[in-house]
C-alpha cells in the first residue's frame, strides 16, 4: 500500500472517531478543508461512500463503520507498539488519558498526582472532565474513575479511594420555606437542583438505600448543572435541594450554612476506581500510575 493511503485512512479513522470534521482536523494538524478533500478523494478510490455529512452531524455510513471496526484496533496495535518501545529507555515516558468526575480529580487524583509527575517528569497525564459514563475504549482514553458500581465487568478496576456517602442539603432559609422532606418520595413536591449527565443526555435519577429497600427518585427543580460544586453553591444560595458528596457538603454542615436530611437513606458506597479494558497491555509508564494511585486504607 502506498504511504499516502495509509495517511488517508488514518485521517478516516480519526473523522470517525471524531465524529466532526473540525476535531480530527485539529487533532491532525491539519484544516478542515484539506481533510475534507482527502475523505472525498478516499471515498473516490473505494468507490463507496464512507461517511454521512449533514450541516450539524458526521456519521459513518454501513461501510464506513465496517472499515472503522476493521482498522482501529490495527492502528490502536501499531500504537500501543509504539509506545511500548519507550520502555526500553532509562526512564518510563508516554502519555496516559483520564476521564473522570471534577470531584475524584480534586479529592483523590490531584492529591496523589502531585508526587508523581514530579517524580517521573517523561510521563504526560491528559484528564478530561466528564460526568457520563464515557466508553474509554472508543474514546480513546488509557483509564476511567468512577465509583465502584459504575465499572463495567469486563474492566479492570483497581480502588483507588475509601467508601463515599452522598448528602442531601439544602440551606436553613430555603426550609424555611418548605417542610424538610422525611422519605425520598417526599422530594416530589420540592425544588431540586439536578444533575445531567452528558453521555446519557439525561438527568440523573437520584438513588437511595435503607433496610436492603432500594428507590431511584427522578426530581424536578429550576436548575440543572453537570458538576457537583455548582450543585453544591445553588444550595448554598438557597435555591433548592442538593445531592452532593459527604465531603463536598460536611464543611457547610458544620458551619450551619447546609442542614442534611434524609441521612438515613444515604449509606456508604463503593468508592473510585481506577479502570481499563481486560485487554490492555499496561505500559510502564500506565503500571506505575496505576500502583501511585493504588488505595491502601
Amino acid at each position: 500500500m502506498q504511504r499516502g493511503h495509509l495517511d488517508d485512512l488514518l485521517a478516516f479513522v480519526a473523522v470517525g472517531r471524531e465524529r466532526s470534521f473540525t476535531k480530527a482536523a485539529a487533532k491532525l494538524g491539519v484544516s478542515q478543508s484539506a481533510l475534507s478533500h482527502t475523505i472525498r478523494d478516499l471515498e473516490a478510490r473505494l468507490g463507496v461512500r464512507l461517511l454521512t455529512r449533514t450541516t450539524r452531524s458526521v456519521a459513518p455510513t454501513d461501510a464506513g463503520e465496517r472499515l472503522l471496526h476493521r482498522l482501529g484496533p490495527r492502528f490502536e496495535e501499531i500504537e500501543a507498539e509504539l509506545a511500548a518501545l519507550s520502555e526500553l529507555r532509562d526512564k518510563p515516558a508516554g502519555t496516559i488519558r483520564i476521564t473522570a468526575t471534577d470531584y475524584a480529580v480534586d479529592t483523590i487524583l490531584w492529591p496523589k498526582l502531585v508526587k508523581f509527575v514530579r517524580r517521573y517528569p517523561d510521563i504526560k497525564i491528559e484528564i478530561t472532565i466528564e460526568y457520563g459514563l464515557t466508553d474509554i475504549v472508543t474514546q480513546r482514553f488509557d483509564a476511567g474513575v468512577r465509583a465502584g458500581e459504575q465499572v463495567a465487568k469486563d474492566m479492570i478496576a483497581v480502588r483507588i479511594g475509601p467508601d463515599l456517602r452522598i448528602a442531601v442539603v439544602g440551606a436553613p432559609s430555603y426550609f424555611k420555606k418548605l417542610p424538610e422532606p422525611k422519605r425520598p418520595q417526599d422530594l416530589i413536591g420540592h425544588d431540586c437542583i439536578n444533575l445531567r449527565l452528558s453521555t446519557l443526555g439525561g438527568l440523573y435519577a437520584w438513588e437511595f438505600e435503607k433496610a436492603g429497600r432500594e428507590l431511584k427518585v427522578r426530581v424536578e427543580g429550576q436548575l440543572v448543572f453537570n458538576a457537583s460544586a455548582q450543585m453544591l453553591n445553588a444550595a448554598l444560595a438557597g435555591f433548592g435541594i442538593a445531592y452532593v458528596p459527604e465531603d463536598l457538603a460536611q464543611p457547610h454542615i458544620a458551619k450551619g450554612r447546609l442542614k442534611r436530611v434524609l441521612e438515613d437513606w444515604c449509606p456508604p458506597y463503593a468508592g473510585f476506581h481506577l479502570y481499563y479494558p481486560s485487554r490492555r497491555q499496561p505500559s510502564a509508564a500506565f503500571a506505575l500510575l496505576v500502583e501511585a494511585l493504588r488505595y491502601r486504607g
